[in-house]
């Protein structure tokens, strides 16, 4: 780890803390539940959701060009119903980090790609200002990973350098666009690995 001293960890969210709130799972389910044709809506969401997520369309407008492009028999808070209630928690690491998040000495800030709606009511519904000090998210400032823009803003936000933070991902693609910025970015794949890692980061 060098001798530099950690001062900030950042964290991606959707695989890591939470679910990927409108993953494909949910889109398959959605379109069993309301009798949509998947491939479909999967192509027009391929086409779109990456604007969504950069906050230059509302949701719904991303559920105009997706779903009801076609009159419909439910309604379009019927259907973001649906879409709020596929987020969930990820066994054992949330509350964990919230509790750990109280002597740590560390900044937690998130660095997510998501929409403005999904966004802040992941963030509402799960208590996640109770484990992050900051939110940089897609849909706030424009930019997505792995755009290597989203984590310079990020560092500048908190004032650090890239020696000087750690980075969580679920996506080797997005930890090694961190990587490629001097940032110590490291693989997440279960909640035990990544404690340990954070409780030796603690130790130093």
């Amino acid at each position: 780890m060098g001798t530099t001293k950690i001062k900030v960890l950042f964290f991606d969210v959707g695989g890591v803390l939470l679910n990927n709130g409108w993953g494909h799972q949910s889109r398959q389910e959605a379109a069993r539940l309301f009798d949509l044709n998947y491939e479909e809506m999967d192509v027009l969401h391929d086409f779109i959701f990456n604007i969504y997520e950069i906050g230059k369309i509302t949701l719904d407008d991303y559920l105009d060009t997706v779903v009801f492009n076609h009159p419909r028999s439910f309604s379009k808070e019927d259907f973001k119903s649906f879409m709020f209630a596929q987020s969930e928690e990820l066994p054992g690491f949330l509350q964990w980090l919230k509790d750990w998040k109280r002597s740590c000495g560390f900044r937690i800030i998130s660095i997510n790609n998501e929409g403005r709606e999904l966004n802040n009511h992941r963030i509402q519904k799960f208590g996640l200002h109770d484990c992050f000090d900051a939110f940089v998210s897609s849909c706030e400032v424009g930019m997505r990973k792995p755009d290597p823009g989203i984590f310079k803003l990020a560092m500048g936000i908190a004032q650090v350098n890239p020696d000087e933070c750690i980075y969580f991902d679920d996506r080797i693609m997005l930890a090694q666009a961190a990587q490629k910025l001097g940032i110590r970015a490291i693989h997440h794949q279960d909640f035990l690995s990544t404690k340990k890692i954070l409780e030796a980061v603690k130790s130093q």
